[in-house]
């Protein structure tokens, strides 16, 4: 279990990489897709000997969410705004993917230093939970366009949903469901907020709300 565990961990921390350093939108969004997918198989390799209905219901809904609902509309906003790239943004592309392999590499020895429970010590889970955290934060410093931003919040928030399973013996994945209710109210608000940037300026390159006054 272990092994398969830290196999789809470590496919997740690869995917952060892969979305700090793409250029192009429609390859984010399929990382942050993909991502989310496989954060939805490991509540399943985690309980395989002992599942019950709401881990099949949590596991099913966070992989529908993740990896096909939340990205179809992002993509949709994206035609909707004739975007493909992001052009100009305020972190680079090989200093963002610097920073997240630097930060890749401390939360891995971070995690080593933490005193974790025997069945915890073995696992990516707290290094994986703390590189997407870290990437999510990049992706929403470092980027100028909406889209880009909301992807960073959902990386975010899949490095909580990483921590989270830390728990998944002591609590029926009540933090994942809480979560998962969470994003999906915070992704139809940015939803709202990329409509509105969208039909006040043309454009979702949150630079030109410096423009605005009272």
């Amino acid at each position: 279990m272990s092994g398969t565990l830290n196999l789809l961990i470590g496919l997740a921390m690869g995917l952060n990489l892969l979305a700090l350093g793409s250029s192009r939108l429609p390859s984010l969004i399929r990382a942050m897709s993909v991502q989310g997918m496989l954060l939805g198989v490991m509540p399943l390799v985690m309980e395989h000997e002992r599942l019950d209905w709401r881990i099949m219901l949590v596991a099913a809904a966070t992989i529908a969410g993740k990896g096909v609902v939340i990205p179809g509309l992002l993509r949709r906003a994206m035609r909707a705004a004739n975007i493909e790239r992001e052009i100009e943004p305020f972190i680079g592309f090989v200093p963002s993917l610097l920073l997240g392999a630097g930060g890749t590499i401390a939360a891995v020895a971070l995690a080593r230093a933490l005193p974790l429970l025997p069945e915890h010590v073995g696992t990516l889970l707290v290094p994986g939970s703390l590189a997407s955290i870290l990437t999510g934060f990049i992706l929403l410093i470092g980027r100028a366009k909406a889209i880009s931003q909301v992807c960073g919040y959902l990386i975010l928030e899949n490095g909580i949903y990483l921590f989270g399973l830390l728990l998944i013996h002591s609590t029926p994945l009540l933090v994942e469901s809480g979560i998962l209710l969470d994003v999906t109210v915070g992704v139809f608000i940015i939803g709202i907020i990329v409509d509105r940037i969208q039909r006040a300026f043309d454009s979702l390159d949150t630079r030109k709300l410096t423009t605005l006054r009272e």
